[in-house]
């Protein structure tokens, strides 16, 4: 299947992007800033505001002016633990809280290199804990609380929910759109097709794990959560993949391994996309829908946790 229109634009505007190892942190963090006009435009909510909490700094969304506790998501920008932003996942955040109908806490946590394996990681649990256990100052029902993330997000979205399995109240439902879940994979189809030309490239990918995970052991499940011995008792998932993108296949085996351990999975490939789609909504249509469908997966799984 070959690139999808849509997709095709993005790579056209990025096409002469230097490699990320030839430059600094900050230079790409710079340069990221450019294609915050391609995220799309920005719903309107009852409420956006910056914030703490356990320490983190976090934007939350509010949708409405909803009475009583409302169902919370835990969202984790991508961005290779060393790239990206609240600003970055600003208008994605604004349409999750839209179609799910729930506040969504986006975690501003700690990037490398300056901060390495484990502190992002270490924000991600101290907010979401926060939240399961009725710690914020905001109407959350802490029954009715998921995680979502996106590429590093994602991956950070997959050990939150393994390392919480046990809280009580538990996690209702996990969100992984194109995850990094296992740093050591590199001999898959999608690995071995897409690695270079599709935006994320494998070169890329050596450069976030490096300064991600600095001497750390790449097979710890804080960092490659597929390298789990046991995935039973986890929230029910939904995971998204692009087609044209070298994380595809690990993503979607680590959907499987989930589903044979007992978790309820849904999996949806978005066929001829590329890594970030789902940030790009004002460039690339399929943005919405997987923005559509994840809010309406959630939505599902807050009804449920609610019964």
């Amino acid at each position: 299947m070959p690139v999808h229109p849509d997709a095709q634009r993005f790579l056209d505007l990025l096409v002469d992007a230097p490699p990320l190892d030839t430059q600094t942190a900050e230079q790409n963090r710079a340069d990221l800033v450019i294609a915050l006009p391609l995220t799309g435009e920005k719903a309107e909510l009852a409420s956006v505001v910056d914030a703490t909490l356990a320490g983190v700094p976090v934007r939350v969304y509010t949708p409405s002016d909803g009475e009583g506790g409302q169902p919370a998501v835990v969202y984790l920008h991508g961005g290779g633990w060393v790239l990206g932003d609240v600003e970055i996942a600003d208008s994605t955040c604004r349409a999750l809280a839209v179609h799910a109908q729930a506040v969504v806490v986006s975690v501003d946590y700690r990037r490398a290199p300056e901060v390495p394996f484990p502190g992002a990681l270490e924000d991600t649990l101290a907010v979401t804990r926060a939240l399961l256990t009725g710690e914020s100052p905001w109407a959350i029902d802490p029954r009715r609380v998921a995680v979502a993330g996106d590429s590093a997000g994602g991956n950070l979205a997959a050990v939150t929910a393994q390392q919480l399995r046990d809280h009580t109240p538990r996690l209702v439902h996990q969100v992984l759109i194109y995850p990094v879940t296992d740093l050591l994979a590199g001999d898959s189809g999608s690995y071995r097709e897409f690695a270079d030309g599709h935006f994320l490239t494998t070169r890329d990918l050596g450069y976030f794990y490096s300064q991600y995970a600095g001497t750390a052991d790449r097979t710890d499940p804080r960092l490659s959560p597929a390298h789990a011995t046991d995935l039973a008792g986890l929230p029910s998932a939904t995971v998204v993949t692009a087609e044209c993108d070298p994380l595809r296949d690990q993503g979607e085996e680590y959907a499987r391994a989930m589903a044979a351990a007992g978790t309820s999975v849904t999996t949806v490939r978005f066929v001829g996309q590329v890594h970030p789609f789902v940030f790009m909504g004002g460039i690339i249509e399929d943005a919405h829908a997987a923005r559509r469908f994840i809010g309406a997966q959630l939505r599902a799984a807050f009804s449920a946790g609610k019964a």
